[in-house]
């Protein structure tokens, strides 16, 4: 009898460094979530607990086929033993990898239990180190997995830094059935958010490199209409409450703290802002956009590629003025019904979910794209 297609989708295991908020997180999820035989995707996190990783992501209270190997700080060989004897268990066929960390553990543990072995690069910017880039030419040309870059920019680096190497494009895609136009008003009285104010929103963990006080700063220099909303958290919430006590922001600003309903919170907002330093092909601005929203972002990593051409607005890195100029001009003609279209349109043309994820079926099967 001739197996159906569900039946002969192989068992995948995505490993990630730790289950918390975050876009290669999120995009493991959604693989699992939407692969034409979910039970046959399992998720692995190197670091955490069960409890750790709910507290901080409570959308992971309910989620099967979650496992967590608890690593300890450090090079851990325990690790190795306990990811490959769980690969066995599993039944597992091939193992997806994510950054550094999961490219190393499960890429050793991939061979230890004769699975096969895909890779995705979501970063361009630390091939740049020298390091780093050692230890990843090493990792590819021990453990061979097939690459994949999130982005032609990122593929672009791996061509350039690991010349023998020559890695699969799949661009990031997000449900554009879940990420979708709705009611802002209501959206708006969920989150307590104003509701005739035109509101800039933000969604990234609170760290340096992404940039949030140049973003309050700027957002400071904008008229009194305006609002900012900050979703998510980090170690620099503090710094960054104090800072907008001290420019007499705290009745503007609004830290709403991590979110479970994403779409609602890009119901909410106008304009979606990412001020990061380095990226590599972010899904948040593929979110927000598909929820018609514009965005202005600072072309770094595979932000280029993640942004509409015709509605969103892409600005030099690390300069206040560029971000208070692109956002006031997006306050001005950027909230339009053309533009927001236009936003839609885009990612369901170019990054969509459904077309992410057949691609990496093809490279779990060994099918070239």
């Amino acid at each position: 009898m001739t197996a159906s297609p569900v039946e002969a989708q192989p068992v995948v295991a995505q490993i990630v460094q730790h289950l918390a908020p975050g876009g290669i997180e999120t995009m493991a999820l959604d693989i699992q979530r939407k692969a034409r035989n979910p039970s046959n995707v399992h998720i692995i996190s190197l670091e955490g607990t069960p409890s750790e990783a709910i507290e901080h992501w409570p959308r992971l209270q309910d989620m099967e086929r979650v496992h967590f190997l608890t690593k300890p700080p450090g090079l851990s060989l325990s690790t190795v033993t306990k990811l490959t004897r769980l690969l066995r268990q599993l039944n597992v066929d091939v193992v997806h990898t994510h950054h550094v960390g999961p490219l190393i553990y499960g890429g050793i543990a991939a061979k230890l239990a004769g699975c096969g072995h895909v890779h995705t690069e979501h970063d361009a910017w630390h091939l740049n180190q020298q390091k780093r880039r050692w230890l990843v030419t090493a990792c590819f040309h021990l453990l061979k997995p097939a690459v994949a870059a999130d982005a032609e920019l990122v593929a672009a680096s791996i061509r350039q830094h690991i010349p023998l190497f020559t890695p699969s494009v799949v661009l990031n895609g997000i449900d554009t059935d879940k990420f979708q136009p709705a009611d802002q008003a209501a959206a708006r009285n969920k989150l307590n958010l104003p509701l005739d104010a035109s509101i800039i929103g933000c969604a990234a963990r609170f760290t340096e490199v992404k940039s949030h006080h140049l973003l309050i700063d700027a957002f400071s220099r904008l008229p009194d209409s305006a609002h900012l909303a900050l979703a998510g958290g980090g170690e620099l919430e503090h710094e960054l409450r104090k800072l907008t006590s001290r420019l007499n922001l705290d009745q503007r600003v609004h830290f709403l703290g991590v979110i479970d309903d994403m779409p609602g919170f890009y119901h909410a907002i106008d304009i979606f802002c990412l001020a990061s330093k380095k990226e590599g092909l972010p899904l948040s601005p593929l979110e927000a956009q598909a929820c018609q929203r514009v965005v202005v972002m600072t072309d770094v990593g595979g932000c280029r590629e993640a942004v509409d051409p015709q509605s969103g607005i892409l600005i030099k890195a690390e300069s206040t003025q560029a971000l208070e100029t692109a956002l006031k001009t997006q306050l001005c003609s950027g909230i339009n019904k053309e533009k927001q279209a236009s936003a839609r349109n885009f990612v369901v043309n170019h990054c969509n979910l459904e077309r992410m994820i057949s691609q990496y079926d093809d490279l779990y099967c060994g099918r070239p794209l």
